[in-house]
């Protein structure tokens, strides 16, 4: 396929190592010059060129730009009716992309993460994009959303490999402390959390894995019991996305 990507940060670099080896041509702005020059140096068939072309010479186009600068980059750039167009843009809503690349009404956002580029990277997407199931379906789930609200439900939770990555980060300096070996410490706390990861978790993996660590009295449930407030925490700031994201306020609790 032709395909274009307008932005040339992380994960436009991620998506389009993802696409590799695949026979695509792929043009890339040089919004971010270093970028842009590894990629088209990495990987065939990737070609450097101004956005006029990005755009003019897709049947997909990727918007991998900042929020706030798409109200100066996407105006008066040729899209055209019948054009796919896929955002990763966070706080870019559809009616704001529908104005800006008119006459293109194929408009989907969807939510990658810096994995894409190895593959098993979730993608929720919303409306539904048989072009990003075409692209990126046969290595990694694509999660079609009901709403425009549930698919940005998906972004505030995105943020949740921050804190986790933290607290795992905080048990290895724990135990490294212990074993004055920081590196076998940390590949003993990843392997051990993956081991427990459900390849694709479905239907209720997740809480199986879960009870399966549930002995009472053992050394899970004991720290799982003293870290119970912590989920109180991760709820409330969850909750303080909703305005950001365009969710609805939380409802009251019953007086």
């Amino acid at each position: 396929m032709r395909l274009g990507f307008l932005g040339t940060g992380v994960i436009a670099a991620a998506m389009i190592r993802g696409l590799a080896g695949q026979g695509h041509r792929i043009l890339v702005s040089p919004r971010n010059a270093r970028i842009a020059a590894e990629l088209a140096a990495e990987i065939p068939g990737v070609i450097i060129a101004p956005n006029e072309r990005v755009v003019a010479d897709s049947e997909v186009v990727f918007l991998c730009l900042l929020a706030r600068d798409a109200d100066e980059v996407l105006p008066g750039l040729p899209f055209r009716a019948g054009q796919s167009v896929i955002s990763v843009m966070v706080d870019a809503p559809l009616g704001r992309l529908r104005a800006l690349c008119a006459p293109a009404t194929d408009i989907v956002i969807t939510i990658p993460l810096p994995p894409i580029a190895d593959g098993g990277c979730p993608l929720p997407v919303f409306p539904a994009s048989p072009a990003l199931e075409a692209l990126y379906g046969a290595r990694n789930p694509i999660l079609p959303q009901p709403s425009e609200a549930a698919l940005s439900a998906h972004l505030g939770v995105s943020s949740l490999c921050s804190p986790i990555l933290d607290q795992l980060l905080a048990a290895v300096d724990w135990l490294g402390a212990w074993t004055g070996d920081p590196a076998a410490a940390e590949t003993y706390v990843a392997a051990m959390i993956r081991a427990y990861l459900p390849e694709c978790a479905r239907g209720g993996e997740l809480a199986a894995a879960l009870d399966s660590l549930a002995t009472e009295g053992g050394l899970n449930a004991t720290l799982r019991a003293a870290m119970a407030p912590a989920k109180d925490s991760l709820r409330h700031g969850l909750d303080g996305f909703r305005g950001r994201l365009g969710l609805p306020p939380a409802k009251a609790e019953p007086a």
